[in-house]
């Protein structure tokens, strides 16, 4: 039997949020101590008048909230950083738990904007970004050199291999490449050469021992207590997190081989001591992203002064973040080989949010130089259409330099673009588009799609797991999508969810007992060419869901996105489907440190995997090549993930992996993702925000007809129908609303023909099947269905009526017929 979704019919009143927000300013005072206070996990007032005026699902938030922002529950460093996870045997992107991600600080600025709106405490959100600035911007000290960055000269060429073992790879100056624009334009907006852009990956307990600390030129070793910049992936889009070698983003050569670890990665005639860092564009996006809704939240309290000098930093995060919309090597669109024309002014820029840019330059002040590159490489799910809306619309968000307004409104266009061009007949969205095949400008596949010149990429960037195989990229990606229709009502915007939304949540199941989401996808065909004046249907292009499974952040990146749908478009289904979900988790999955599902890791067989040749898996090291970590873990051929990360042996839950490594059953565990957690507790808040309230019939209609009328109809004429037949009682009818190529929603209309104080439908649909429904308790046998009603939809009036909602699962129903019976 399905769950009955929540349905809430109200949305905080005017009244209550003002109210609640005159509660908080009286009690606030943004001081460090009620910052501290916050972080012990102790209750504040503005969170008591916050509880006491919200509802449910504001209630689960900052329940959420208390059990993230407790430091015994292990979300944050000493320092105050947030790791990727509580625990800190994970592997995954980081290849460590506690390592932090810039999209882990995304993610809790997100957190703080909800929980200003919620309390109209906005110090939590300051702290946050003072946090990031401090260690996940690189300092002036941890870029010493940009001073020699040449635009005309931004970085030697160097191609990417399709396997980790063609690497190093050789640097070719021979090869041409384009010009800077923004550089200078940067340089004297801010009265800087540094760039303000986050690095993406830092080890924030310093396991590793490099101790590439936020203000230092030079690595300060294992003694060093505090977080160290790092890197992984350097090998191309085969190279999976299993066959890495981490290394200091500060490569003073203390550790690794004669010349650190740069020779790894790159060929050179000679290696000089250097920094190098590389931005995930996608997290940046989010920071600003959340930050305009901070600004959005807190205007409506009249408190935008407590956060705008946050905002202008997200405002200067947006002006660098542009040196994504650059190819790598700053070549025009179209580029099918190394020596196709370099790019001059904006004529290399795709406009999109691409994979990275990155950054870096010699550590030797006294013979300087710096390099700078975007990426080729553009996925869908790294795009962020609701942060180019707000830096190309927003006054308070716009960036400063002169020609940052309308680069914004162009990716702005040319983003809602991407999707659409690569939305499947099902509806979902496939991977992206590169502007180098292979990593190397390869010719262009016959008869590939391409999209302003840039070849469609089924899986863009990384195929160790292929990149578009995660259903978790469409719940990031389209959540901002509807974002955007919930803010501007874009109609490209509404196109898209009209066709994704069915097919989500067609593929959602949620039960008493359980509930799962998709989890994978495999992917046929190609979009049609691109055509702005003249869309294809991309009758060509398909998705598959392969897997389904238990989520808990995708999860709630679809909750929220369904919310912002059905805010903006009135589609009951969508908010069903997202409190049905919210209230799965919630019931179903809560624990003393959040939420959390049962994984069984059969990854984790790749722990002691050694590279064998060819293609293979494995940890490739170059026959000659031979060096240490600062604990003294050797890199030389023949290692594997475990032998560079002997520290792992002595982790409290690695005995269960090496049971499986020595045969036995794969290891299960429960994890507490930051980014998970806290999308879980944002999608309660905002559907507390933009839904409405508890289980509630709504008010009672008044009558239509003045009681006293007399009737029109001689009451003592024998009535047609027995008025004691159940069978009579009730009519309804069956409507299809939507339909969709292998799934369709409809609506059943129950009308009452005498009083009635409960009904009961049944009805067949074949050659469908039943996949979930909402306003109703349903029961079935293969495609006969039976709907009764829920308690508050059951009594009826005479003439009265209501109506419930299902999703079915292959073609409608041409013409059921439907009984209706009443009591």
């Amino acid at each position: 039997m399905t769950r009955e979704p929540n349905r809430r019919r109200w949305r905080r009143s005017a009244v209550a949020v003002s109210t609640l927000a005159a509660l908080a300013f009286a009690t606030a005072g943004a001081t460090a101590a009620s910052v501290d206070t916050l972080r012990t996990g102790v209750t504040s007032s503005a969170e008591e008048d916050a509880r006491a005026l919200a509802g449910p699902y504001a209630d689960r938030f900052l329940e959420m909230y208390d059990k993230i922002k407790d430091p015994a529950n292990g979300y944050f460093s000493d320092q105050g950083i947030p790791y990727h996870s509580v625990e800190t045997l994970m592997v995954e992107a980081p290849d460590y738990g506690h390592e932090t991600t810039s999209e882990a600080y995304s993610f809790w600025l997100w957190l703080e904007a909800s929980y200003g709106e919620l309390t109209g405490d906005w110090a939590p959100l300051n702290e946050a970004w003072d946090t990031l600035e401090a260690y996940m911007i690189p300092t002036t000290e941890n870029q010493p050199t940009n001073g020699a960055y040449d635009p005309g000269s931004p970085a030697t060429y160097a191609p990417e291999h399709g396997h980790p073992s063609e690497y190093p790879s050789q640097l070719d100056s021979g090869v041409s490449v384009g010009s800077d624009p923004i550089a200078d334009e940067l340089s004297s907006t801010y009265g800087t050469d540094d760039i303000y852009g986050m690095h993406w990956l830092a080890d924030v307990d310093n396991v590793y021992g490099f101790g590439a600390a936020p203000g230092s030129s030079e690595l300060l070793g294992p003694d060093y207590q505090g977080t160290s910049y790092i890197n992984t992936f350097q090998r191309g889009e085969q190279e999976s997190v299993w066959e890495t070698i981490p290394q200091p983003s500060i490569d003073d050569f203390s550790y690794g081989g004669p010349n650190g670890y740069l020779d790894l990665f790159t060929g050179d005639s000679q290696y000089a001591k250097q920094w190098k860092y590389t931005n995930a564009p996608d997290a940046d996006a989010r920071s600003v992203e959340a930050l305009y809704w901070a600004k959005k939240f807190a205007a409506a309290q009249g408190a935008e002064g407590q956060i705008a000098g946050t905002v202008d930093r997200a405002s200067k995060m947006g002006d660098y973040l542009r040196y994504s919309f650059f190819d790598k090597y700053f070549k025009n669109p179209g580029c099918d080989s190394p020596s196709c024309p370099a790019g001059s002014g904006r004529s290399s820029a795709h406009y999109l949010l691409s994979w990275y840019y990155a950054w870096g330059g010699a550590l030797d002040t006294s013979g300087p130089w710096a390099w700078r590159i975007g990426s080729s490489h553009a996925h869908f799910g790294y795009q962020n259409p609701m942060a180019a809306w707000a830096l190309s619309h927003d006054p308070d968000l716009i960036p400063a330099s002169p020609t940052a307004e309308s680069d914004w409104a162009e990716s702005y266009d040319r983003q809602l673009e991407f999707f659409q061009w690569l939305q499947s007949a099902e509806g979902g969205i496939a991977g992206g588009a590169t502007n180098s095949v292979g990593g190397d400008y390869s010719p262009h596949p016959a008869g590939a799609a391409t999209f302003y010149d840039m070849v469609y990429d089924v899986d863009p960037v990384y195929h160790d797991p292929p990149s578009n195989q995660w259903f978790g990229m469409q719940g990031w990606g389209v959540e901002r999508i509807a974002q955007i229709y919930h803010e501007t009502g874009d109609p490209r915007a509404e196109a898209i969810l009209a066709k994704w939304v069915p097919w989500v949540i067609s593929e959602i199941t949620v039960t008493d007992d359980s509930w799962e989401i998709p989890s994978e996808l495999s992917w046929s065909g190609q979009p049609d060419t691109w055509d702005p004046s003249a869309p294809g249907d991309n009758s060509g292009l398909h998705v598959q869901v392969t897997g389904h499974s238990q989520d808990v952040g995708v999860a709630g990146a679809i909750a929220k996105t369904l919310t912002y749908w059905a805010a903006a478009s009135g589609d009951q289904a969508a908010a069903d489907t997202a409190g049905a979900l919210l209230d799965a988790i919630y019931e179903q999955d809560t624990d003393d440190l959040g939420v959390s599902t049962v994984e069984t890791r059969t990854d984790y067989g790749r722990f002691d995997d050694v590279y064998a040749g060819g293609d293979g898996d494995g940890v490739y090291v170059p026959a000659d090549w031979s060096g240490t970590y600062p604990n003294g873990d050797v890199i030389e051929p023949g290692i594997s993930f475990l032998d560079i990360r002997s520290f792992y042996e002595d982790d409290p839950m690695f005995g269960q992996v090496q049971q499986y490594l020595d045969g036995g059953d794969a290891p299960q565990f429960r994890y507490h993702r930051f980014w998970a957690q806290t999308a879980v507790a944002t999608a309660f808040a905002e559907y507390d925000r933009l839904i409405a309230d508890p289980r509630d019939p709504g008010p009672t209609d008044p009558p239509t007809d003045d009681p006293t009328d007399p009737p029109t109809d001689d009451p003592t004429d024998p009535p047609t129908d027995d008025p004691t037949d159940p069978a009579s009682a009730c009519e309804a009818t069956f409507t299809v609303v939507n339909s969709w190529e292998g799934g369709f929603q409809a609506s059943v209309q129950v009308t009452a023909n005498q009083a009635v104080t409960g009904w009961s439908t049944a009805f067949d649909l074949a050659p469908a099947t039943f996949s979930q429904g909402w306003n109703a308790t349903f029961s079935t046998s293969g495609s006969q269905v039976t709907a009764s009603d829920i308690g508050w939809n059951g009594s009826l009036a005479t003439g009265g009526s209501t109506e419930f909602g299902l999703i079915g699962s292959g073609a409608p129903p041409s013409s059921p017929t439907v009984t209706c019976t009443g009591g």
